[in-house]
């Protein structure tokens, strides 16, 4: 499955500039990269191999293609050029949305597309962050506490003009967002590679989690739980949290799980990443990933990554606590292991 990354930042937060600059970089090549308008990044002429209407192709192998009106025909066309050869191989996909775009209905779509869903597969959201005015845009947009709340990597641009306010930000966002790492991009220049996203989750799940390794139950910010407190009238209901299971999940348990959240809870539910140890298939960790009312179908990983093989899983949330999804999953775990223990004298019973 291609790896999908998603480059989110509000307006003026510098996620262009960051796009510019990451486009001639030699580590992306064999990108395609989906963009609103080609005259925006300011693509260098020397650094175009061929060009047509909607496709630029980099010396460096990358492929660049403009974002027509809708984002699933667009990726769906640049998957089949690419199975007829009409376009260069390319491993892996970046996605640039507006500024003023809300992740979460982009994040839906690439999930509950049959077709992307069987050839995609989202594995970065990047999000870029104003060191210079950013306090101020997240006490005024929600949708930039959506884009800060469901990153997997955040990126602080115009550090260098920024003051004591960058670190107060900085603070600020590690309590909206405790397992995101935190890069910081001085005029656009980072490496490629601590952004894009190529299945993290196969090649370390954990630390696609939030976790390292060597960590047994907490982020690896030290934080369990976090909001923004005082940054705005929006942003009080938003939670990262994890929940962490010592026994395996019974696999009618996690589905009736995953169910409910979606059905009562989906609208909260911003996004839900897990690692979890079924009860009918122990020695292979299942990765779920969800946001809102679609979940990506599971992957099985062939071996857990360390000695823990606890269950994980990690919500970003509004109005979704942690005790009650802990009382949910005792709940539903008890009455599954009672029905499938009355199931035999039932049976037993009606010969």
């Amino acid at each position: 499955m291609i790896p999908i990354t998603v480059l989110t930042g509000f307006l003026g937060s510098g996620k262009t500039t960051l796009l510019s600059h990451l486009l001639p970089h030699p580590e992306m090549g064999r990108t395609a990269v989906i963009i609103n308008e080609f005259g925006e990044i300011g693509l260098d002429h020397e650094l175009v191999e061929t060009s047509e209407e909607d496709f630029v192709e980099l010396t460096t192998g990358c492929l660049c293609c403009r974002l027509r009106d809708d984002l699933v025909l667009t990726i769906r066309d640049l998957l089949a050029r690419r199975q007829r050869g009409d376009v260069p191989a390319f491993d892996q996909i970046l996605i640039e949305t507006t500024g003023l775009a809300d992740p979460l209905p982009v994040l839906q779509t690439l999930a509950s597309d049959p077709v992307l869903a069987e050839t995609t597969k989202l594995a970065n959201v990047v999000t870029t962050v104003d060191a210079l005015l950013g306090l101020s845009t997240l006490s005024r947009f929600s949708e930039s506490l959506r884009q800060v709340a469901v990153a997997d990597q955040l990126v602080f641009t115009k550090v260098d003009l920024a003051g004591d306010e960058a670190q107060q930000l900085r603070s600020k966002v590690r309590q909206l967002n405790p397992l995101a790492p935190q890069h910081s991009a001085i005029h656009g220049n980072i490496r490629p590679s601590l952004l894009l996203g190529s299945a993290q989750e196969q090649a370390d799940p954990l630390r696609w989690l939030g976790y390292s390794v060597s960590d047994s139950v907490e982020p690896k910010s030290g934080q369990q739980n976090g909001n923004l407190g005082e940054a705005g009238p929006h942003d009080s209901t938003i939670e990262t949290f994890s929940i962490v299971r010592e026994r395996p999940f019974c696999a009618v348990t996690l589905t009736l799980l995953l169910q409910v959240l979606t059905e009562h809870c989906g609208a909260g539910l911003l996004r839900l990443k897990g690692i979890v140890q079924i009860e009918e298939d122990p020695e292979r960790p299942m990765v779920i990933h969800g946001v809102q009312h679609v979940f990506h179908p599971p992957t099985w990983l062939d071996c857990w990554p360390g000695s823990d093989r606890r269950s994980r899983l990690v919500f970003i949330a509004s109005s979704i606590q942690p005790r009650w999804v802990n009382a949910l999953i005792e709940t539903l775990d008890a009455e599954v292991r009672q029905l499938g223990s009355s199931q035999p004298a039932d049976a037993a019973a009606g010969h």
